[in-house]
This record gives structure tokens, C-alpha cells and sequence, in this order.
């Protein structure tokens, strides 16, 4: 279903989540990669990567750091989906944006990634956790492809913490995604999904636990725009 789900909006994608945020998604992955702080010579899987929006970030800030690594042949991130159109697009907006090496993209589940244990040193998975189909299973898959170390980053939609603002999400959510999925990609369900499976996701302290309870350790919780978002962290030590 998610594959789907994926398929028909893949082409606007992008699009869609500048108009249904406002841009702030932007901010939020900016957040995401100075959390990270990447380093030379380091090895980035991104899980439910897309169209490559935070393996291109992470390369991005490798550059700046000037590791050589970052623009050689040998791939410094990898972007893992389950959704070959999404990877497509990916694909293609990457190369026209000029980065031609440096990236390896992988089509694979989160529940049973297509990567050798103990070989990653960045697992990042950004609004992708809410659409496996065990949370645990991708947890523990995170934890199994991780270098003692190595470092897990989740950013996903969460629990409204401020008063009055749950409400006024609520009202946006149920309200006008949906009507903005249906005018931007032609597909309302698509964005009616979206809506649902945030409202489903567990809270910010129940995925805290569940991280913890996969073997990943030193758990953090950072909270964006009032919860709307936010950034588990932890390492696989």
C-alpha cells in the first residue's frame, strides 16, 4: 500500500511537502544534518531516503567541510527506499543538480535492508518510520547495520506539545492537506493516509523507549515547532 501510495505522488513529491509545511520541512532537515554534524570519512545510510533530500544535505555539508571523500567515486551515502519511482526522481534531480558520484541508491525494505552488518556510521530515517509496518523490526535492523558507534537519527511528524496549537494542527491536517494533496498531485487518499498515520505514530517518549528497547542507546528527544516534528538520536555502542 505504501508503495503505492508513493508511486502517485513521487513526481511532486517535493513539491507537495514545500506547499503543506510552508517550507519549514526545510528548516527541520537543516536541523537534522547540524545534529548530525557530519565528518569525513564517514558512511551515511538513509532509510526511506526518497529523492535523496537528506543524502544530498549530508553530502552538501561534507563539501563544506572539504572532505575529499564526499566527491570521489566510492559512494559516502546511500539512499535506501522501498519505492523505485521515489529513487527515480532521486535519481535523476541529483544528477541535474551535478552531483554525479558520491551517492549509491539502493531500492530495499526497512524492515530487511540490503546492507551488511555493522557497516554504516549514520543511519538516518526522515518521515519514513511511520510507514513500515513494524516499527520494532526497522529498529532492530538500524541497530544490526550500525558500526559500534555509529549513530541513529530519526526526524518524523510527532505529538503537538504546545495548547492551542494541537487544535489549529488538527484543523489543517484533517482539513486542508488532504484538499492540497488532491489539487498539487491529483491524489487525495494519498495525503488522507499522511494525516492518519501521524495521528497513529507513538509519542515522542513511547519511540524514545522503543529505540531504547532495540539495543540503541543514550536516547534523545529534540522537539520542532512545538512537536510537530521531532529528532530521536541515539548511538549503537
Amino acid at each position: 500500500m505504501v508503495r503505492q501510495v508513493f508511486d502517485s505522488v513521487a513526481p511532486r513529491y517535493d513539491l507537495m511537502n514545500d506547499l503543506m509545511s510552508a517550507g519549514v520541512h526545510r528548516l527541520w532537515k537543516s536541523t537534522l544534518i547540524a545534529a548530525i554534524a557530519p565528518r569525513p570519512g564517514e558512511l551515511l545510510l538513509d532509510v526511506a531516503g526518497g529523492t535523496g533530500d537528506i543524502a544530498t544535505r549530508y553530502l552538501d555539508a561534507l563539501d563544506r567541510a572539504g572532505d575529499p571523500a564526499a566527491a570521489a567515486q566510492d559512494a559516502r551515502a546511500i539512499v535506501c527506499d522501498i519505492n523505485g519511482e521515489m529513487l527515480d526522481v532521486g535519481r535523476d534531480r541529483t544528477i541535474d543538480g551535478g552531483r554525479l558520484k558520491g551517492v549509491a541508491w539502493v531500492a530495499g525494505d526497512a524492515e530487511h535492508l540490503p546492507v551488511a552488518s555493522s557497516s554504516i556510521d549514520v543511519y538516518t530515517i526522515a518521515f519514513g518510520l511511520r510507514n513500515v509496518t513494524h516499527i520494532d523490526a526497522a529498529l532492530a535492523e538500524a541497530r544490526r547495520v550500525l558500526r559500534p558507534g555509529g549513530r541513529f537519527f530519526c526526524l518524523e511528524f510527532s505529538r503537538v506539545v504546545l495548547p492551542l496549537l494541537d487544535k489549529l494542527y488538527d484543523l489543517y491536517s484533517f482539513q486542508v492537506l488532504p484538499r492540497l494533496g488532491q489539487w498539487v498531485t491529483g491524489d487525495r487518499d494519498a495525503y488522507q493516509y499522511l494525516v492518519e498515520s501521524i495521528r497513529k505514530f507513538p509519542s515522542q517518549d513511547q519511540l524514545a523507549r522503543q529505540v531504547s528497547d532495540a539495543g540503541l542507546e543514550r536516547v534523545r528527544v529534540r522537539n520542532l515547532s512545538g512537536g510537530v516534528a521531532a529528532i530521536h538520536s541515539a548511538w549503537r555502542l
